[in-house]
């Protein structure tokens, strides 16, 4: 398949490739090179983008409803206000990537690495979260409402205000967190 003038298929080196505006849902992207690529308003909803590079990738309020991310490396991409729920981003690096107000409604983030992430105002109620890297993200005002986040690492992490009512939260590590304001998984507010 072609878009833009760009053709779209495994293994394909599309770094900094134009792609604003453009219908790729379920396509087959996986292993792709999007490094830096500017995918704004994007419609990716049930791609494959496993395995792919979007570090530094331009995402904001693009569409990647149960989008295959599977190992991909997200770092430092730009997802605000993106629309990733039900996606799987199991094993995904996220570190220092803005997903401020991005919605990952039951998406499955095992095992993925959030460090430094922004994840303010983040709906990620319901998601799977189990064994997830969140150190020194910022999660102010984050839903984690229903959210799995056993043996999460959260080390330093702003949990300021987030809603984490019926969160499953055992073993994780909240050493350093800020937890002010937050609703606990018993719905009690933190001091």
């Amino acid at each position: 398949m072609e878009v833009n003038g760009y053709r779209i298929e495994p293994n394909a080196d599309l770094s900094g490739a134009i792609l604003r505006n453009v219908d790729l849902s379920h396509a087959d992207l996986r292993s792709v090179n999007l490094s830096g690529a500017n995918l704004y308003n994007a419609y990716l909803s049930g791609a494959d983008l496993g395995n792919a590079n979007l570090s530094g990738a331009f995402l904001e309020n693009a569409i990647l409803w149960g989008a295959d991310l599977w190992w991909t490396n997200l770092s430092g991409a730009e997802l605000a206000a993106a629309d990733l729920s039900g996606a799987d981003l199991s094993v995904a690096d996220l570190s220092n990537a803005d997903l401020s107000n991005t919605r990952l409604r039951g998406a499955s983030l095992i095992e993925a690495n959030l460090r430094g992430a922004n994840l303010f105002g983040a709906n990620m109620r319901g998601a799977e979260l189990s064994r997830t890297d969140l150190s020194g993200a910022n999660l102010w005002n984050a839903k984690l409402d229903g959210a799995n986040l056993s043996g999460a690492r959260m080390l330093s992490a702003n949990l300021s205000s987030a809603n984490m009512r019926g969160a499953e939260l055992s073993r994780a590590d909240l050493n350093g967190a800020n937890l002010s304001g937050a609703t606990m998984p018993d719905g009690s507010i933190h001091d």
